[in-house]
């Protein structure tokens, strides 16, 4: 006996100090006892009301057939904890036991006055505790885990957390620790993590921070858990910008992998994500954020390890909506809305605040509504009275109204502009009833050349909140039948012009009104034509008219045999002849020999003639009297052809030499009977007293 009080005595100075505390919890775990392990059990999974504060237990059992007390109770929100909102209370008049709440951990611990509390006591305590959120709007569901020991208890895979403060250990004697100790006969280990809850549970809500047994050692850049029943799970693949295999939860920017840090270590408290994972080497840092504090151990899913029921679980689910969705219509109609709740039914008010239901159910319809309405749901349940009620929009976007003077006329050939107004939107123009693709946008549609009746419709689309489609009539009006004309005259002729479509309004560029008129020598008219009133539909008519020039003959040159005929204007239509029979189109002509001739020119459309005679006076420009019968004379040829002619010839200094005639046909180069020098000699021709003089000149060659 005197043995096991010392042995008391000697932990309770270890527990003095953290360190101490450590080391009697191992202690105590690795020396085993025959005390039976307390069996807890609760019920009283309920429904929790938004504003209230329920109980978290509606009975408790606590049986242990050696003991009739404990130290301490622990009552954890294991899972749905919001920091800063949830809190547990405890409630009632329980003298025999305090209460410590630690908002960090989510942790209620019930515990004696001065000595051990009796397990009446701790259950009385225990069923008074209750759970309240100041959150106007909670939602999700709180898990309550009630525990005999200090270790975080998760329900969802009844695994314990402990989280054990030793400053600057090293991971690699960490694993080692973690390993030497028990809880309640569950083998410990470094603590593995493969899911959210885990992640919480075991970060979050510690007190520090520190190790766990992720590693990438092996492998650099694939990290496996190296301790419990998960040794050798891979869990990431690389660095930060890596990937997860099943779940990991690495802060900012980490794992980075500098300086070997082959080793997982949840954050310190302000170091990024809360309860998140950093790397760091087998030491860590010396000091600071990054200096090892402890390490959390796991118990729980070891082989060999006792059914345990130590601890014991309730839960809350929070009356709320876990989906709400409004509606949109357009113009004036029901909207049906949707809201599901996670328990009970969903209530329906057009109020934020009392009033009564309006509907019951998931799927709500609204009476008839004109403009956008906030209607409310809420999760009602027995014990709830519909404190939290979500706002669900029943939205009407306003029907565009269109405002037209239809029908509408026009000119065919011609254009109109339609106007339609919208009270809201843009509108849209379809060229039937049905189309979907618009040939128009905007409000003044102008309507494109048309030659028939037709009709258009219209649409205005408000936030694709589409009018009603109207239709649009075009009753399109018959032009005057009208086709230019060109008209070729002769030069000095008139016609007459006709608009054509009797009984219509005339008005010519000449100012005339009648549907004839006179030319008068212009080159071109126009006319406009105008169907009565009220189509009033106008059309031009345009008149070209060419004046064909008539021929008349201006001057006609000879050159030797060679004969230009020249006009007062030049035609392509002109023809030419010096025979009166054989025409062409050229005017220059070489005559064979010297005589009376007649120009001929006409115009081929028979727009006149004319005609000139004219004589064509041949002589060699040069003879070479020497006697060898070859150019010996110089004379005019066809002189014959000119029974009245003279040609006088005279030397350079105007000096009379010969005049040849009909009895005098040549001349030989001499002057009475002496030769006379080489040299340019005159002559002048006067044919007879109707012709002008022909001149000219010619050289005598020695």
């Amino acid at each position: 006996m005197s043995q096991n009080i010392s042995f008391f005595i000697f932990l309770l100075l270890l527990f003095q100090t953290s360190l101490g505390k450590a080391y009697a919890f191992k202690i105590l775990q690795t020396n085993p006892t025959t005390n039976t392990a307390p069996i807890l059990s609760a019920t009283g999974n309920q429904i929790y009301c938004p504003g209230s504060s329920v109980k978290i237990v509606t009975n408790m059992t606590i049986t242990d057939p050696d003991d009739t007390g404990i130290d301490a109770i622990y009552i954890q929100i294991s899972s749905g904890f919001v920091f800063g909102e949830d809190v547990l209370t405890p409630t009632g008049v329980h003298p025999t036991i305090v209460s410590s709440w630690n908002a960090t951990t989510a942790t209620l611990k019930l515990s004696g006055v001065s000595t051990q509390p009796t397990y009446i006591d701790l259950i009385a305590a225990i069923e008074d505790v209750e759970f309240s959120s100041s959150s106007v709007n909670p939602t999700g569901t709180r898990n309550f885990s009630i525990s005999v020991g200090q270790a975080n208890y998760l329900p969802s895979n009844g695994h314990y957390y402990l989280y054990i403060p030793n400053l600057g250990i090293k991971w690699s004697d960490s694993r080692v620790a973690a390993q030497n100790t028990t809880y309640y006969g569950l083998q410990g280990y470094l603590a593995t993590i493969i899911s959210a809850e885990e992640a919480q549970i075991a970060g979050e809500q510690t007190t520090g921070a520190g190790w766990i047994g992720g590693s990438d050692e092996a492998t650099e850049g694939t990290w496996k858990w190296m301790t419990g029943p998960e040794v050798g799970l891979t869990f990431w693949q690389g660095n930060f910008t890596g990937f997860t295999t099943n779940y990991a939860f690495w802060n900012t920017s980490e794992p980075n992998n500098q300086g070997n840090e082959n080793y997982a270590h949840i954050t310190a408290p302000g170091v990024g994500i809360l309860g998140s994972w950093n790397d760091l080497s087998d030491t860590g840092a010396l000091s600071g954020d990054y200096q090892p504090k402890g390490y959390i151990v796991e118990y729980g899913g070891m082989p060999g390890d006792p059914v345990l029921q130590i601890s014991t679980s309730t839960s809350l689910t929070i009356a709320s909506l876990t989906s709400n969705s409004g509606a949109i219509r357009c113009g004036s109609g029901t909207v049906t809305l949707q809201a599901v709740s996670n328990t009970g039914i969903v209530h329906w008010y057009d109020t934020a605040t009392g009033g009564a239901s309006l509907f019951t159910g998931n799927s709500f319809t609204t009476p008839t509504i004109g403009a956008t309405t906030i209607y409310y749901a809420a999760a009602n349940v027995a014990g709830c009275l519909d404190t939290s009620r979500i706002p669900v929009t029943a939205s009407v976007t306003p029907k565009p109204v269109l405002t037209s003077a239809s029908p509408y006329y026009m000119c065919e050939e011609a254009y109109t502009v339609v106007d339609v107004q919208t009270s809201l939107g843009l509108m849209f123009w379809y060229d039937t009833p049905t189309s979907t693709n618009p040939i128009f946008l905007g409000t003044n549609f102008v309507v494109p050349n048309i030659h028939q009746n037709t009709v258009y419709y219209a649409e205005s689309n408000y936030n694709n909140c589409l009018s009603d489609r109207i239709s649009i009539t075009i009753n399109v009006y018959n032009t005057p039948d009208l086709t230019d004309e060109v008209l070729v005259l002769c030069e000095g002729d008139i016609t007459q012009l006709d608009a054509g479509n009797p009984g219509m309004i005339y008005a010519w560029s000449t100012g005339a009104t009648t549907q004839t008129i006179q030319s008068n020598g212009l080159a071109t008219y126009s006319v406009v034509v105008t169907t009565p009133a009220p189509e009033s539909c106008s059309k031009t008519k345009n008149f070209s008219i060419t004046y064909l020039s008539q021929p008349i003959i201006s001057t006609i040159d000879v050159q030797g045999l060679v004969v230009t005929i020249n006009t007062t204007v030049q035609s392509p239509d002109f023809e030419y002849s010096i025979d009166g029979q054989n025409f062409q189109s050229s005017n220059v002509f070489t005559v064979i020999d010297g005589g009376n001739y007649i120009a001929y020119v006409r115009e081929t459309n028979q727009c006149g003639s004319d005609q000139e005679a004219f004589v064509v006076i041949a002589y060699p420009e040069f003879f070479t009297p020497n006697g060898d019968n070859v150019n010996d004379n110089w004379y005019i040829k066809g002189a014959n052809n000119f029974p009245t002619a003279e040609i006088a010839v005279f030397d350079r200094f105007g000096k009379l030499i010969t005049v040849l005639n009909t009895t005098n046909l040549f001349w030989d180069g001499t002057l009475n009977g002496k030769k006379l020098p080489a040299d340019d000699y005159w002559f002048i021709a006067k044919i007879n007293d109707t012709f002008p003089e022909t001149k000219g000149h010619f050289s005598l060659i020695r």
